[in-house]
């Protein structure tokens, strides 16, 4: 069993930044798969970003450059810094840890607000 509890959401103008925390707790957490998924009010959850046990990492088109994951297995945290944030980034942001050996795991996700 994994617990995942995000922090650091909140509102920020265009062109602002912000930086996301997930903190695991219950398990391995060098073991898995890390990643940062998002949903917009009437879209679908899309993925934005992973980072992979070996430190890959890979992001959705529309946040390269802008958006950076990390993870800091010491402190069983996964970050996402986001900067020159847009309108279109908000949207309610969820960790998620992936193993292909086991279930994977869902944060209570933040809200992301950005204001034009």
């Amino acid at each position: 069993q994994v617990q995942l509890v995000e922090s650091g959401g909140g509102l920020v103008q265009a062109g602002g930044s912000l930086r996301l925390s997930c903190a695991a707790s219950g398990s391995i957490f060098s073991i898995y798969r890390m990643g940062w998924y998002r949903q917009a009010p009437g879209k679908q959850r899309e993925l934005v970003a992973v980072i992979t046990t070996a430190g890959t990492t890979n992001y959705v088109d529309s946040v390269k450059g802008r958006f950076t994951i990390s993870r800091d297995n010491a402190k069983n945290t996964v970050y996402l810094q986001m900067t020159r944030l847009k309108p279109e980034d908000t949207a309610v942001y969820y960790c998620n840890a992936f193993w292909s050996y086991g279930p994977e795991y869902w944060g209570q996700g933040t809200q992301v607000t950005v204001s034009s």
